[in-house]
């Protein structure tokens, strides 16, 4: 019998559960045969249109074995990337505050029934050394990262966001502070919103509901639909910039491909934007995890779930955390990250302690991989011909949810982007940048600015560029 996906399509409901495993089942199990190679590539080719993929294009994608198609499928990435983002890549760090939880996620070193975890919640004074040594780094986006504990509330959340915006630190400041922590409810998120957040993250982790039961045994985290519906709250709530994500290792990468995709097509579906960014970290060690191996995810299927992500969603901010190595990184990020944390530290009040890169995983939700500094980052990214960037523009501009996509959907977000990432770059070139950094990094600024793209804005750029070498801050469009 021809397969008629049609037949298993939910209908899409705010707040209600929207992840059918037998339709995505279905999308990655019909055909017996690898798909058609012209199939592949007008599929790839609608992606550089800037068009959204749905679930059968994405499933033929994830289907495809043939060695030549996979490489086209990573080329088509990589030129869709360079198409709606340009050479940049925004910088961000995270910065844990708390390590209490009351939820048993099996790998997770921050699970309840870990005897072996070091907890800390990070005192208001603590908190502030911690920002003022990022700032002194040259951050200017942050991530803040709770445990799910009733210490925790939306309120403390709130007050911690208004404390970290207002440390000021020599030129330093925090510009755009995101959240990643327990799901609330409405209520819980509108108090958030108010102190002025960036992006809310709940990541499902897996979306396969079987897997998701075997993972998660207690706490709230184990009710799969609660979380499922999160970011539905969080919209309704008003917060109209949310990420999501899944640990790639629990279940099938496949699977979680496909489900990342379906809530995109979901919050679409009910709010008329989809979330701000995707996030696909993969499985690490951790204190007293408990994970079966059988769905560990390798190099090259994690390049191939990149690159088949980046296609599906060409306006979706992807982001590439410090869980991979140096080397991974340098090779993904060409194939679709938009966004990259970097000096990162995972310890409850590591940043403001002596410099070194010795993990103790008693104190650490999981094992980091890259502990290279904020500016070797930089210098890398700029030896490999990409332009680092802290621009926080769109946000405090209101260019977030439906009304960024105005911007970003036909491509007009790039005149945006390289400014600002320009004016963000320069900035850190002359307050924080080691010589040789900034020795590099003034010579790509000049570059760009020749570039043609940016021609009817050369004048007002370079004005501004001279502006902050004489002390100006914060400029941007």
């Amino acid at each position: 019998m021809k397969f008629s996906p049609e037949k298993y399509e939910l209908e899409d409901v705010s707040q209600q559960p929207f992840i059918s495993e037998t339709e995505i089942n279905k999308y990655l199990g019909s055909g017996s045969a690898g798909p058609e190679p012209s199939k592949v590539r007008e599929i790839i080719a609608k992606s550089l249109e800037k068009n959204r993929l749905n679930l059968q294009e994405v499933a033929t994608l994830l289907k495809t074995t043939d060695e030549p198609l996979l490489n086209e499928i990573k080329e088509g990435a990589r030129k869709l990337k360079e198409d709606v983002y340009g050479n940049r890549i925004v910088l961000f760090a995270p910065l844990y505050v708390g390590n209490y939880c009351t939820n048993n996620c099996r790998y997770c070193g921050f699970r309840a029934s870990n005897k072996n975890a070091q907890r800390k919640t990070l005192t208001r004074s603590e908190l502030i050394c911690d920002v003022e040594a990022l700032e002194d780094q040259g951050q200017k986006r942050l991530i803040l990262v709770f445990g799910e504990h009733p210490d925790y509330s939306p309120e403390y959340i709130a007050e911690t966001v208004r404390t970290v915006y207002s440390v000021k630190k020599g030129k330093g400041e925090i510009r755009r502070l995101n959240i990643n922590a327990a799901p609330l409810d409405i209520e819980g998120f509108r108090t958030v919103k108010e102190a002025g957040i960036g992006t809310y993250q709940v990541f499902q982790e897996t979306y396969h509901p079987e897997t998701y039961r075997k993972y998660h045994t207690g706490g709230k985290k184990a009710d799969y639909n609660f979380r499922l519906a999160a970011l539905d709250r969080a919209m309704e709530a008003g917060i109209d910039d949310v990420g999501i994500g899944a640990l790639f290792g629990l279940y099938d990468w496949r699977f979680e491909v496909m489900a990342l995709v379906r809530h995109t097509s979901h919050l679409e579906a009910c709010f008329n934007t989809g979330p701000h960014t995707i996030s696909f970290p993969r499985l690490q060690e951790a204190s007293d995890s408990h994970i079966n191996n059988g769905y560990r995810v390798g190099d090259e299927e994690f390049t191939m779930l990149i690159s088949i992500l980046r296609l599906a969603v060409p306006y979706t901010g992807m982001i590439l955390t410090a869980r991979e190595p140096e080397h991974v990184r340098k090779e993904v990020i060409r194939f679709g990250c938009s966004q990259i944390d970097a000096g990162s530290k995972i310890e409850i009040g590591a940043y403001s302690r002596p410099a070194g890169i010795f993990q103790d995983l008693n104190k650490e939700q999981f094992f980091l991989n890259d502990n290279r500094t904020l500016d070797e980052v930089i210098s890398e990214l700029i030896d490999h011909g990409q332009l680092p960037s802290f621009c926080t523009a769109c946000y405090r501009l209101g260019r977030t949810g439906e009304h960024f996509m105005e911007f970003s959907v036909p491509g007009f977000i790039k005149r945006f982007c390289t400014p600002n990432a320009l004016l963000t770059m320069a900035e850190y070139l002359c307050d924080y940048a080691t010589p040789g950094t900034a020795e590099k990094g003034w010579r790509v600024i000049h570059e760009t600015l020749d570039n043609n793209d940016l021609k009817d804005r050369k004048a007002e750029l370079t004005d501004r560029i001279n502006r902050i070498k004489n002390g100006e801050r914060d400029l941007y469009f």
